[in-house]
């Protein structure tokens, strides 16, 4: 294909979460797609980001059970980790998801380009020297990891979070350095299977965009782990040691581990994709849209982590449906991210739907808060997990935001979800049955105590 003709209605460039969900909805609605990623299918999310992540958390879930065994009348002994072996899992489980989306992408008669593609102008896409020409271009080039001033990366000694998922065996020590939800996905994985951890964090507190409680919370159960962190204090540089790396910080204090992780986010991939040639703002890397994922170009759209909304994978989901629809001249609105649903799969898990108490507050909301401990949950109690659920809501108004602390809370998230978005009130949640015993029941007796009517709640 060549000539610049629009040859299809739109080409979508970056096969991860946002360009195949916006590729696939967009052939189910008659659409006709060319697909162009330079990588593999599924993007950071099945092959660097969730699947292995989660796969290696279960890892050392399966490790942190199997320590515990006698603890429920089990008699098991933990003989340690085989790394190649876990690794063997996640490829397993990578392989499978990255199997069944080829399929699907060809099953749905979407036309897939191997290659490095650059946008030529508002309607072209290039890859190797070939063409390709739409009505509409969607830019879906997602994120890699991001570093700071004075932390050059080996990928040995200094690792991203993609070095980590590929090491061949597992350090005794490390520094992970951001106390976001990548860095504690790590530090609870490593120290499960293992590694003596330390987070770094220059904010005050853990996973600092959560609840503070909820943040509180999770601080303490990573020190009853042996998780250590260091809060409210900014990295300075790292150097070899003979044990693997000298981590100074800015209060002069000093950390050494065997290696150490940088996990300070994620930067937009856009440099040198000809985006800004083709006269699309962009903003510190990131590409800028309106609510409807629209560029300042007309027959330009962009989704997922190239642009300034939450770096989620069902974030990149909804953004790649939305366009497809919208180009296909369905009615669309705009996502309100503030009711998607958040989880960091530490253990304990931390999930979240709407606000914090604090941003409430700063939108003027006089906020009525109810926390119930799961200490009184039944199937807690079963599992032996410690934690609780936070619900707000505004003064004889709806609920404002549900946050979750928990083993396996996350799974909560979506009911946290329907409730947020059709901006309930407590009083209609509370007569809503939750199966018994079950952890659900959690979110249950919360909405009771805030309905006024608590059951296992001290009064």
């Amino acid at each position: 294909m060549s000539g610049g003709r629009p040859a299809h209605d739109i080409v979508v460039l970056g096969g991860g979460s946002g360009g195949y969900s916006c590729a696939l909805r967009a052939a189910e609605l008659g659409l006709s797609v060319v697909l162009i990623e330079q990588d593999k299918l599924g993007g950071t999310c099945l092959h660097r980001g969730c699947i292995p992540t989660k796969a290696l958390l279960h890892a050392g879930e399966v490790a942190d059970t199997t320590r515990e065994a006698g603890r429920f009348g089990i008699k098991a002994e933990f003989h340690g980790v085989d790394l190649t072996a876990v690794r063997a899992y996640q490829d397993g489980v990578v392989d499978k998801m990255y199997r069944g989306l080829t399929g699907l992408v060809r099953s749905r008669g979407v036309t897939v380009v191997n290659g490095r593609g650059r946008l030529t102008s508002p309607t072209t896409v290039e890859v190797d020297g070939e063409t390709y020409a739409g009505g509409h271009v969607v830019l879906a080039t997602g994120s890699a990891p991001s570093t700071l001033p004075g932390c050059e990366i080996d990928g040995t000694r200094v690792l991203t979070s993609d070095h980590a998922l590929r090491l061949e065996q597992l350090p005794g020590s490390a520094v992970i350095l951001g106390g976001g939800v990548i860095g504690v996905e790590f530090a609870s994985a490593w120290r499960s299977l293992g590694v003596d951890v330390t987070i770094v964090e220059a904010l005050p507190r853990l996973l600092p965009a959560e609840e503070e409680s909820s943040s509180r919370r999770l601080e303490r159960a990573f020190r009853r782990r042996g998780i250590g962190f260091r809060t409210g204090v900014r990295f300075a540089s790292v150097e070899p040691s003979d044990a693997g790396v000298r981590v100074l910080l800015a209060d002069d204090s000093v950390l050494d581990a065997e290696v150490l992780l940088v996990a300070v986010g994620r930067a937009p991939v856009s440099a040198g994709l000809g985006y800004e040639e083709a006269g699309v703002r962009t903003e510190r890397g990131h590409v800028l849209v309106d609510g409807l994922c629209r560029t300042n170009v007309p027959t330009v759209s962009a989704v997922g982590d190239l642009i300034p909304t939450p770096q989620l994978a069902h974030v990149g989901f909804a953004e790649g449906i939305l366009v497809a629809e919208r180009v296909a001249g369905l009615p669309v609105t705009p996502i309100d991210y503030t009711g998607v649903p958040r989880v960091t799969y530490s253990e304990p898990e931390v999930a979240s739907v709407g606000l914090t108490t604090a941003q409430a507050r700063d939108r003027g909301h006089d906020v009525e808060e109810v926390q119930y401990d799961l200490a009184g949950n039944g199937k807690a109690t079963i599992l032996r997990a410690a934690g609780a659920v936070t619900v707000l809501r505004a003064k004889d108004g709806p609920v404002l935001g549900v946050h979750l602390v928990g083993s396996r809370m996350g799974e909560l998230a979506a009911e946290a979800q329907l409730i947020y978005n059709w901006e309930a009130f407590p009083e209609d949640v509370a007569p809503l049955l939750h199966p018994h015993p079950t952890q659900s029941e959690a979110l249950g007796e919360a909405h009771l105590a805030l309905a006024g009517k608590p059951l296992h709640v001290h009064g």
